[in-house]
């Protein structure tokens, strides 16, 4: 999400994290009202474009979330208030901030009991876990198949394995889509997850285990690359290519980039 309406979730993130930190364990319960207005959002086009509605006055709109959210949390209905007054490229965008915002506060939660860096790995356990499973993958992102079916087949999986915010989110994930696939919407949870934690998410495919040393080496010189910490979930494919195949966010690193910047650096060093 980037111009007006990337700096309208910026300010909307921004006034929502103090909420965020007093509300501890309770952000669950936010996350999951959040995820109730995106709801009725995505149900109700008219509600959507007139809550979006840049003509429309803003105390307005922010009258109309308080009679739509009824028996919501005073905080969620703050929230949504804040997001209608600010201004928004598309209602696309506006449903799409609420969502964010839901991940936002779930993860916060586990945050709130140091169990940020679990969820972010579970849920990247999660996804290569399904990378040979194409029949739970198809019936996981089908719109068709009844999602009660859907989150049963996901708790059959991580039901009792895993953290609760990561249950959450997975149950979410499956039961309403969206328009997009179960895998990549538990991906972008993962990099929300890593972008708590102020770090990116490096996804590694090694032609072979990595040592811890070279896993220590190779951290480094991405957080040299990127100017930040960064994460590194490594998977072993013996099929790749040179060895080791780097995806951050957009960008896609092979070990011959790596090590012309590694002796780039060494050559600028001295």
């Amino acid at each position: 999400m980037r111009g007006t309406s990337g700096a309208s979730l910026a300010a909307a993130q921004e006034r929502l994290e103090p909420v965020l930190r007093s509300a501890a364990g309770e952000s669950v319960t936010l996350g999951e009202q959040l995820f109730a207005v995106v709801t009725a959002l995505d149900e109700s086009g008219a509600l959507r474009r007139s809550l979006a509605d840049p003509s429309r006055n803003g105390e307005d709109k922010a009258r109309l979330v308080s009679a739509v959210l009824t028996g919501f949390d005073e905080r969620v209905v703050d929230l949504v208030s804040g997001l209608t007054r600010s201004r928004w490229s598309s209602d696309a965008d506006l449903v799409d901030a609420v969502e964010r915002l839901g991940v936002d506060a779930l993860l916060a939660a586990a945050e709130s009991r140091g169990a940020l860096e679990t969820v972010e790995d579970e849920l990247f356990r999660l996804t290569r876990a399904l990378v040979g499973q194409r029949e739970a993958r198809q019936i996981l992102s089908d719109e068709t198949t009844d999602p009660a079916r859907r989150t049963a087949l996901v708790d059959a999986l991580v039901e009792g394995k895993v953290d609760e915010v990561t249950l959450a989110l997975v149950r979410r994930a499956t039961t309403t889509l969206r328009g997009r696939r179960f895998v990549p919407t538990l991906t972008w949870y993962g990099d929300v997850a890593a972008e708590r934690r102020q770090r990116l998410v490096a996804t590694v495919t090694s032609g072979s285990v990595l040592t811890g040393a070279q896993e220590q080496r190779l951290g480094e010189i991405l957080e040299r690359a990127y100017g930040r910490p960064v994460q590194l979930n490594v998977t072993v494919d013996p099929a790749v290519v040179g060895g080791l195949r780097i995806q951050v966010g957009a960008d896609v690193v092979d070990s011959t980039v790596l090590s012309r910047l590694a002796d780039a650096r060494r050559r600028l060093a001295g």
